[in-house]
C-alpha cells in the first residue's frame, strides 16, 4: 500500500483555501489608496508554478488579468509603502492566506515610461525587500499576524518617475519537487517623486530570475530544515 507523505496531505488540504492576491496599497501615513486601485490583478487567486512562464512578470495566464487599474499612485522616494494581501479580491485582514503556505516574501520595482497602461517589462527589476525564514518563523507567518500587511521603503536614491512595484509570495508547502512551489505575484502602478540619480544595476528579468533548481524554489518544508536561501538578487541599497 502506498501512503501519502505529510507534505502531500497538507498541500492537498490547503489547495482550495490557501491562495492569495495583493489587494491594496497604502501611503506612508497608512492611508489606503483604495481597494484594487493602482493594481493589476487577476480575477482568480491561483498561483504560477512554472518559473519560466511569461506570467512570472505580473501574473497572467491561467489567471486572467481583468481587474486592471489604469490609475497611478504617487509616493515619495525614501518613504514607506504598505502592501496588503488577501485570500480573494475582497478578503479582509482575517483571511490572508492559509497558514500552511509558509514561505518568503519579496518586493521588486522596475522603472517604466508608462505605469498606467504600458506592458510590464520583463527586464530591469530590482529587489527592494525580502524576508524568508528567521528563528523558525517564516515571512508568511508574520504577514498573517499583521493582517496581510507588509510595509517596505521606497529607496531614497532612485530617480523620480514611473515604476511598477511587484509583490511576491512563494508558498513552499508542495515545493519538495518541481513544479511544486506556488508563486503569487501582482504589480502596482507608482509615480515616485523626489529621489536621486542612482540607477540600480543588480537587476533581473521575469521570467529568468529564478530556476527550477534554485534551493529557494525546490525546497522540502517538512524535513526539519532551519535555513532557507531566498531566490533572486540581493536587496538594492542606496
Amino acid at each position: 500500500m502506498k501512503y501519502a507523505t505529510i507534505g502531500s496531505l497538507v498541500a492537498a488540504a490547503a489547495a482550495v483555501s490557501g491562495h492569495t492576491i495583493l489587494n491594496e496599497l497604502y501611503n506612508s501615513a497608512g492611508t489606503s489608496f483604495g481597494l484594487h486601485n493602482c493594481l493589476r490583478l487577476p480575477s482568480y487567486d491561483g498561483p504560477i508554478t512554472d518559473v519560466t512562464s511569461s506570467s512570472m512578470t505580473c501574473n497572467g495566464s491561467p489567471n486572467t488579468l481583468d481587474t486592471v487599474s489604469t490609475n497611478v499612485c504617487s509616493i515619495a522616494a525614501g518613504s514607506k509603502i504598505t502592501l496588503r494581501w488577501g485570500h480573494t479580491l475582497t478578503s479582509g485582514s482575517n483571511d490572508v492566506i492559509d497558514a500552511s503556505h509558509k514561505g518568503p516574501i519579496m518586493v521588486y520595482m522596475a522603472k517604466v515610461s508608462n505605469a498606467a497602461t504600458g506592458t510590464p517589462p520583463t527586464s530591469g527589476w530590482f529587489k527592494i525587500y525580502h524576508a524568508g525564514l528567521s528563528n523558525g518563523k517564516w515571512a508568511v507567518d508574520t504577514l498573517i499576524a499583521n493582517g496581510g500587511k507588509l510595509t517596505v521603503t521606497i529607496p531614497s536614491c532612485i530617480p523620480a518617475g514611473q515604476y511598477l512595484i511587484r509583490g511576491e509570495i512563494i508558498a513552499l508547502h508542495a515545493a519538495s519537487s518541481y513544479p511544486g512551489a506556488q508563486l503569487y505575484m501582482e504589480c502596482g502602478n507608482l509615480n515616485v517623486t523626489g529621489g536621486g540619480s542612482k540607477t540600480p544595476t543588480n537587476t533581473v528579468s521575469f521570467p529568468g530570475a529564478y530556476k527550477s533548481t534554485d534551493p529557494g524554489i525546490t525546497y522540502n518544508l517538512y524535513n526539519g530544515q532551519t535555513t532557507y536561501t531566498i531566490p533572486g538578487p540581493s536587496v538594492f541599497t542606496c
